[in-house]
């Protein structure tokens, strides 16, 4: 009988560790390692990622590599090398009890980001560079379903006198696990489009409207992919491209995902 119960408390124990390692496994999700795209010419880019747990520590590709910084699980700063020009430049992120509060370009720019109550978030972007005097670029509000972004709608202030510009992106996406949402802390990023959603954007619709004097022009571009996925959910393959190519050329670039 004691023997039978010990065998019981070992199988017990066993099937609890699994558990846990499975469970920790599911909260943690993959992380990308390489992703290579292909553009339409042939030519090719191959961009590595390094991690640390998952902390992302850099992002290595052909024609820049970016840094990334932490502090308490949150991405506190973002180093970009162009590796043509060897010139950097460095975007601060500053938070309040975990919610983004501004996303700042060294002597650049700063956008600073206000919750609203239904959930979605507003913010403005100042230009920096405008001597003592802190000039508004434009402002805006990103709407969120799902834990994804959903739509970018925002207006120009720095528009001339009597013309109105405004500008919106918006999203449709899959149900599958989009990579980069397994970094920690990298869906804080809110300045990062699409890419710290949950899911993978299939669909992105872009407008332009400007307004003067009761004459409004207004353009717009579609953009797809399409995915394939491993049987975890996560995508392997990516081919994006434009539904409305230019001048008879329909662009794409084809990506594919290691892990």
């Amino acid at each position: 009988m004691k023997k039978a119960f010990n065998i019981i408390w070992i199988v017990s124990a066993f099937l609890a560790v699994f558990y846990s390692c499975s469970k920790d496994k599911d909260d943690s999700g993959k992380l990308l390692k390489q992703l290579v795209e292909v553009s339409a010419d042939g030519t090719s880019e191959t961009t590595d990622f390094s991690y640390n747990g998952n902390e992302i520590k850099s992002i290595d590709g052909t024609k820049q590599r970016t840094e990334f910084s932490y502090m308490d699980g949150l991405i506190t700063k973002v180093i970009v090398l162009d590796k043509a020009t060897a010139v950097s430049s460095t975007i601060e992120y500053s938070y309040l009890r975990g919610q983004l509060l501004s996303a700042k370009s060294l002597n650049n720019y700063i956008i600073n980001y206000t919750p609203n109550s239904d959930g979605s978030i507003a913010y403005e972007k100042l230009d920096l560079k405008a001597g003592n005097q802190d000039v508004k670029i434009c402002h805006g509000i990103l709407y969120f379903k799902n834990k994804n972004l959903i739509k970018d709608a925002r207006t120009f202030d720095s528009a001339p006198s009597g013309v109105t510009l405004t500008y919106s992106i918006s999203f449709e996406y899959d149900s599958k696990n989009n990579p980069f949402h397994s970094v920690l802390g990298y869906e804080k990023l809110l300045d990062q489009n699409d890419i710290i959603s949950a899911n993978n954007s299939l669909i992105s619709v872009v407008t332009n409207t400007s307004a003067k004097n009761d004459q409004i022009t207004s353009s717009a571009n579609f953009y797809k992919s399409t995915f394939k996925y491993d049987e975890d959910g996560y995508p392997t393959e990516k081919i994006s491209e434009s539904a409305m190519p230019v001048e008879g050329n329909s662009d794409y670039v084809k990506s594919q995902y290691f892990y």
